[in-house]
C-alpha cells in the first residue's frame, strides 16, 4: 500500500464532500433564523406558511397565519436571503482577487470599489434622494471608482499587477477624501448620522423589492466568476506562465474584475460597509478544499452565505439594539488575521 496515495485520496474526497455539508448546514441555519426573533415561529408555522404560499393549504388562512406570512415574507426571509448572497458575494470576490492578483492578503476592496460605493451612498443621502436611488448611487460610485483604478493602470507600461494595484491605491484614496468632505458638509443633525451608521453595515433596510432585484445580479456575477474559474487556476500562475498556456491574461482579468466589481458595488448599495468576509472567508475555504478555484469557488460562496448569516442573527439577537455588521465582522476577523498571515503560505499552496 502507498500511504502518499491513501492520503491523497482521502484529501480529494473530504474536498468533494465539503461543498455538501455546508450547503446542509447552511440549509439548516436558514431554517433555524427563520423560527428566532422577537416573534418566535415554529416549524410548524413555517411549513403551513409554505403551503399558503402555494396554494396548497387544505384550511383558510387564519389571523395568526397572515401574521406568520408577514413576518416570514416581509421581513425575515428578504434579510436571510440578502445575508447569504452578500455574504457569498464578498467571498466568492476576494477569492477571485487573491488568484487574479496573486496575494493571498488582498480583498475586493484593492481597486477602490467600497471605497467609491461609500462616496456614492453618502453623495445620494445628502441630495436627500429615495432611497433606491441612493443604492444606484452607490453602485455607480463603486464602478467609477474601479474604472478610475484601470483608467490610471494604463497611463503607465511596466507590471500590470503592481500598477493596478496603485490605481486601486489612489482611487480609494481619492474617494475617501470625497467621502470625507461629503460627511463634513453633511446636516449633523440628520444626513451624518444616517451615513455613519449606513458605513458601519447592515441589513435592516434589505427589504423583498431590494432584493428580489438585486438576486439575478448576484446570480448572474457569481455564475459569471464560476465559469472563469479555470481562468483565475492560470492567472493564479503569473501572467507568463498563463500566456504560455494560451490565455489572454489582460482580457481574462479585464472581465475578473468587472464581475468583482458588480458584486462587491451591489454589496455595499444593499448593506453598506461590510469588511474582513472577502479577506478572511476565502482562507478557511482554500483551507477545507485547496486552491483550485472550480472547487474553491463554490465552496467560498457556501461557507461566506453561511458566515454572514450567523453573523447577521447574532447582529439581531444577541444584544437589546441591532448591532451594525461591519462590527461584527472586524470583531470576529480580527483575531483570524493573525492565523491567516501564520498559514496563508501553506493555504496558498
Amino acid at each position: 500500500m502507498n500511504p502518499d496515495r491513501d492520503t491523497s485520496a482521502q484529501a480529494a474526497s473530504g474536498s468533494l464532500a465539503a461543498p455538501w455539508t455546508l450547503a446542509a448546514l447552511l440549509a439548516a441555519a436558514a431554517v433555524w433564523s427563520l423560527t428566532v426573533g422577537n416573534y418566535p415561529i415554529s416549524l410548524g408555522d413555517q411549513w403551513q406558511y409554505v403551503l399558503h404560499a402555494l396554494d396548497l393549504a387544505s384550511q383558510p388562512a387564519t389571523e395568526q397565519s397572515r401574521l406568520v406570512g408577514v413576518v416570514l415574507g416581509d421581513i425575515r426571509a428578504p434579510r436571510l436571503l440578502a445575508a447569504v448572497l452578500i455574504g457569498a458575494a464578498l467571498s466568492t470576490s476576494g477569492a477571485a482577487y487573491q488568484s487574479m492578483f496573486v496575494n493571498p492578503l488582498v480583498s475586493p476592496g484593492l481597486l477602490g470599489v467600497l471605497a467609491g460605493a461609500s462616496f456614492g451612498a453618502a453623495l445620494g443621502m445628502l441630495a436627500d434622494l429615495p432611497w433606491s436611488a441612493v443604492q444606484g448611487c452607490a453602485f455607480a460610485g463603486g464602478v467609477l471608482a474601479v474604472g478610475l483604478a484601470l483608467g490610471l493602470a494604463r497611463l503607465s507600461r511596466g507590471d500590470r499587477l503592481l500598477l493596478l494595484v496603485l490605481g486601486g491605491v489612489i482611487s480609494t484614496a481619492l474617494f475617501t477624501a470625497l467621502l470625507s468632505a461629503v460627511k463634513y458638509v453633511a446636516d449633523p443633525t440628520n444626513q451624518l448620522p444616517a451615513i455613519t451608521y449606513w458605513l458601519m453595515g447592515g441589513l435592516s433596510r434589505a427589504d423583498k423589492d431590494t432584493v428580489m432585484q438585486a438576486t439575478p445580479l448576484f446570480v448572474c456575477g457569481m455564475a459569471g466568476l464560476f465559469l472563469f474559474s479555470r481562468h483565475l487556476d492560470l492567472l493564479s500562475l503569473g501572467d507568463e506562465q498563463a500566456r504560455s498556456l494560451g490565455l489572454s491574461a489582460g482580457k481574462a482579468r479585464l472581465w475578473l474584475i468587472a464581475l468583482s466589481t458588480v458584486l462587491s458595488a451591489a454589496t455595499v448599495s444593499i448593506a453598506g460597509l461590510v469588511g474582513w468576509v472577502g479577506l478572511i472567508i476565502p482562507h478557511a475555504g482554500r483551507l477545507l478544499v485547496g486552491p483550485s478555484n472550480r472547487r474553491l469557488l463554490p465552496t467560498t460562496a457556501l461557507l461566506g452565505g453561511l458566515y454572514l448569516l450567523l453573523v447577521d442573527d447574532v447582529s439581531r439577537l444577541a444584544f437589546g439594539v441591532e448591532i451594525p455588521l461591519g462590527i461584527l465582522t472586524a470583531l470576529a476577523g480580527i483575531p483570524f488575521f493573525p492565523l491567516v498571515l501564520r498559514n496563508a503560505r501553506k493555504s496558498w499552496g
